[in-house]
């Protein structure tokens, strides 16, 4: 079972997850794990993919690894709404599949929105 490391000390991911704004958000994970535990990692992260790509509110994911030999993975998905990732996050069939990730694992999600930044980005 990997442990949960919260990204913000002052609003968890389980805060995140009751708000009710509207739009797409992103799931940013950050994983660490032992460097012997990567293939474990990224066997069980594509086992979750397979359950989260086929619910409803699922737009798109992306695992990124660490260069220079970092064994810190990022995960980047995309969901229509808040709701939608709390009711694929809660569902009990993915709450079982967190228990396949490596001891060695640490997790950090959280939830985020894009900004509009004037000449920069746009929401």
């Amino acid at each position: 079972m990997p442990q949960l490391k919260e990204l913000n000390d002052s609003v968890s991911l389980m805060d995140q997850m009751q708000t009710n704004e509207d739009g797409s958000v992103a799931l940013i994970n950050v994983f660490t794990v032992d460097p012997a535990d990567q293939d474990a990692l990224i066997a069980s992260w594509s086992h979750d993919a397979e359950f989260m790509k086929v619910q409803p509110g699922y737009i798109s994911t992306q695992l990124h690894k660490g260069i220079g030999g970092s064994a810190t993975f990022l995960n980047y998905a995309i969901w229509e709404s808040a709701e939608s990732f709390r009711n694929a996050f809660t569902d009990p069939e993915f709450q079982k599949r967190i228990g396949r990730y490596p001891d060695s694992a640490t997790v950090s999600p959280h939830l985020f929105k894009k900004l509009d930044v004037p000449g920069h980005c746009v929401a």
